[in-house]
């Protein structure tokens, strides 16, 4: 069969460029298209290096000509990311490097109660299994949550002496090195701080603290926008960031805020992607059922929306709520769906940041190289 260019193209102009809000013929996507008999090869550019964006792109292109022009179409599909020009320099707010600590992920949510803590110590724990060196500092000053979800809500973190001055030593469990505030105020103490004591706060912990050599060091922030956010990255040298919502429209409207304060000029931080928590509840006496709670995929689509990674989905279970109030994160638990759902989101964390380091010149010179679903953290 000789396949017609015109309803190929015809057919393309049916496909939305990843983050362009265009469709890949009027948005000048398509370089070049060659039919030869049956067979289709297109050359395509686009401007997402992420691996998600490509392989989207591919997968639509391949169903949209096998369905509106010829179902046994043997198609070839070039693909070049081409980057957007440099835009001039502005004044980015950025940090000083931490000796050691070679990637820094900021877990962010735009608005409280979407699980946005549960998801930083379950992927601190998993990256952990995985074999790297991590840290978590737990920057939600006014609700800290981590001592408890790491069972060491009692300890305190000890003085120790590195080339002659005081720092402090981080608790560690569960192979994670941990700070928080919640370390040094009592239970039942409001944390009653304006924005500059907050933010000494948390630069004692980050500068003051001997945190070794890391491969990660996680940023569990608190919700919202504004003051503590600025700071960290005044303080920090952030990797990327990745954002935490639910499925419903309350909360995707709150973490379109939130990727969208991490893409401002002046703060210029890659959002490695989207975590779609509590995404639908399965009960255990029906574990083929699926039920929607809070509506279906809508932090997939959002990440679609905006043109950034979607990380995975995270089930709501009583397991993942009761594993951490009693201080044992339910990543620990092994052969379990919920093992398996934060295996998935942190092999994807981890492929993000592999794509980020080789796009974006890193803050340190490293490398990160993914094996069998495990990786290991090399120096260039």
């Amino acid at each position: 069969m000789k396949i017609d260019k015109k309803e190929v193209i015809k057919a393309l102009e049916q496909i939305t460029v990843p983050g362009e809000g265009q469709n890949m013929v009027d948005s000048g996507a398509i370089k070049n298209i060659q039919i030869f008999g049956d067979e289709v090869e297109v050359d395509i550019t686009i401007n997402n290096p992420s691996l998600q964006a490509r392989k989207k792109t591919e997968v639509e292109i391949l169903k949209v000509i096998h369905r509106e022009v010829y179902a046994k179409a043997k198609i070839k599909i070039n693909i070049k990311v081409d980057a957007p020009a440099a835009k001039p320099k502005v004044n980015e707010i950025k940090g000083k490097p931490i000796p050691g600590i070679q990637n820094i992920i900021a877990v962010a949510s735009g608005k409280g109660g979407v699980g946005k803590s549960t998801v930083t110590a379950n992927l601190a724990v998993t990256l952990a299994k995985m074999g790297f060196k991590v840290g978590l500092l737990d920057a939600d000053i006014y609700g800290p949550s981590m001592p408890i979800m790491f069972d060491v809500a009692q300890e305190k973190p000890l003085a120790v002496n590195v080339n002659g001055k005081s720092k402090m030593k981080p608790v560690e469990n569960y192979g994670v090195k941990l700070l928080s505030i919640g370390f040094f105020t009592q239970p039942n103490q409001a944390v009653i701080w304006r924005g500059p004591m907050a933010s000494k706060a948390l630069n004692q912990m980050i500068f003051d603290a001997h945190w070794g050599a890391l491969d990660f060091m996680l940023l569990d922030l608190p919700p919202g926008t504004g003051d503590i956010h600025l700071s960290i990255m005044q303080a920090m040298p952030v990797t990327g960031a990745v954002v935490v919502s639910t499925p419903q429209e309350v909360a995707l409207a709150d973490a379109k805020k939130g990727v969208a304060m991490f893409q401002q000029e002046s703060i210029n931080v890659p959002v490695l992607g989207i975590v779609e928590n509590m995404a639908y509840f399965t009960p255990t006496e029906l574990p083929e059922n699926k039920y929607y709670i809070f509506g279906k995929e809508g932090a997939k689509n959002l990440s679609e929306d905006l043109g950034v990674p979607f990380l995975g989905q995270i089930p709501l279970v009583q397991s993942i709520r009761e594993a951490g109030d009693v201080g044992r994160p339910a990543a620990l638990q092994t052969a379990t769906p919920t093992e398996a759902a934060f295996e998935e989101l942190t092999k994807n964390v981890v492929q993000q940041v592999v794509a980020r380091n080789e796009s974006i010149p890193p803050t340190e010179a490293i490398k990160i190289t993914t094996m069998a679903g495990c990786a290991a953290v090399k120096k260039k």
